[in-house]
């Protein structure tokens, strides 16, 4: 916008300036031809040579021009340039001959004597009301012309530094009004991340101080809402146990009293499901807490993690016939809750293991930052790769396999995600499974 302004001036401006130093230069021509006439007028007769000389060279320099003085026949008697033309005729010179003829003549031609385009300026010198010669001043149109540049340049000089100083003014009012905007893109990204304490700084235009406290009310209506509702949550998860353990309790006693076959089933079958609600209240109650950080962080080394659960894991996997392994890589260490670590890779590897075929193998291995459970069990259909890790979503081989709460994976990545790290699932080449738990790792 600036630069369309400076344009929209600063063109019509340099047209402007040229015509007007053109016309400046052609009457300054014009009047002083008039002071040489009206000067030389009486000393034409009888002629001075030595004023009239002095005449034309004092002239020559206020017009930076040649001045050139002829009687009423036309032949010179004084040159600027030199007394070398000095009674030679130049009545042939189209502007003499019309300044003799008592018109004054103003006109650019090319000058086949000097080989360049000319400016030449003729007045009449008027004596007695007869004309007793003429006056001529010739300026080199290339002079003029650099003059017209050199005015321009000045214009492109005074116009480049108005746009630097309006590019930099520009600048700093731009920095001063998208600072605010950027910590408040700063704020709802760390709100988005999970960060329900951040709040934005009301600072800025009246505009953006409302825009400001606008999102602080919006972030404190989520972070009561979200908070409200983990609290439910653990509340119920607690409230749940009491009666879940009496319950259990209960029906463990009514097997003892020795009923029969199919009342013995029954119970069984009872007893199983209320281990089964017990655990969904135990991970509903994890889930709520992962995002808190209740634990503090730590170096972590995700080898010894993978290690360790290997080893945990080890005598389940014997028992299904699977074999359960770990590369042994260096895998590195990261900033996280070393129980957090273990839990979600708890998760991941249950998972494997249950959906393992007898025979199959479980491996655990990774990279920098990262373990990567795979097995080869019946893996996804497209589209399950996020889905899984909705809460209490199975997948279809969750739902056409063992049971579950459809909480594990939910868990596994809310724990991740509380130290910025991430799990994911994603269907193995030939077959199965490869879950991804990563952690940022630590520089050294």
């Amino acid at each position: 916008m600036l630069v369309l302004a400076i344009v929209s001036l600063g063109v019509p401006l340099a047209l402007s300036l040229r015509d007007r130093v053109n016309a400046e230069v052609h009457s300054e021509a014009l009047n002083q031809a008039d002071v040489v006439a009206a000067t030389s007028a009486d000393l034409l007769s009888p002629p001075s040579a030595a004023e009239l000389s002095a005449l034309v060279h004092s002239s020559e320099g206020s017009v930076r021009g040649r001045v050139l003085i002829v009687n009423a026949q036309g032949r010179v008697l004084a040159d600027s340039a030199g007394p070398s033309t000095l009674g030679s005729s130049y009545l042939s010179r189209p502007e003499i001959a019309a300044a003799l003829r008592g018109r004054s003549v103003q006109d650019q031609r090319a000058s086949h004597t000097l080989g360049k385009d000319i400016l030449a300026t003729a007045v009449p010198v008027l004596r007695g009301g007869g004309t007793i010669g003429a006056v001529r001043i010739t300026q080199s149109v290339a002079a003029v012309q650099q003059a017209v540049r050199g005015t321009i340049a000045k214009l492109a000089l005074v116009a480049g530094t108005v746009l630097l100083l309006g590019l930099l003014a520009g600048g700093l009012i731009a920095r001063q009004v998208a600072l605010p905007l950027r910590r408040l893109e700063g704020a709802a990204r760390r709100l988005a991340g999970g960060e329900l304490s951040a709040r934005a700084v009301v600072e800025g235009s009246s505009e953006q101080r409302s825009l400001g406290r606008s999102f602080n009310e919006m972030a404190d209506r989520v972070q009561r809402l979200i908070g409200a509702q983990r609290e439910f949550v653990a509340d119920a998860s607690h409230q749940l146990r009491t009666p879940l353990t009496a319950l259990r309790l209960r029906l463990e006693e009514i097997r003892a009293t020795g009923l029969g076959p199919r009342a013995q089933a029954e119970l069984d079958a009872g007893t199983a499901e209320v281990d089964r609600l017990a655990a969904i209240v135990n991970e509903l109650l994890v889930l709520s807490r992962a995002e808190e950080r209740e634990l503090r962080g730590e170096d972590v080394d995700l080898s010894d993690a993978a290690g360790r659960a290997a080893e945990r894991w080890r005598a389940s996997a014997e028992a299904r016939s699977l074999t359960l392994a770990f590369g042994g890589d260096d895998l590195g260490t990261v900033w996280c809750a070393r129980a957090d670590v273990d839990r979600a890779l708890d998760v991941l590897i249950d998972n494997a293991l249950r959906y393992s075929p007898p025979g199959g193998a479980v491996v655990l291995t990774g990279g920098h930052g990262r373990i990567e459970v795979s097995d080869r069990g019946p893996g996804l259909v497209p589209g399950e790769d996020e889905l899984v890790f909705e809460r209490f979503h199975r997948g279809r081989a969750g739902r056409q396999g063992p049971s579950g709460s459809g909480l594990g994976l939910a868990i596994a990545r809310s724990l991740a995600r509380a130290w910025h790290g991430d799990a994911t699932l994603a269907s193995r080449p030939g077959g199965g499974a490869v879950a991804v738990l990563e952690f940022p790792a630590v520089k050294r």
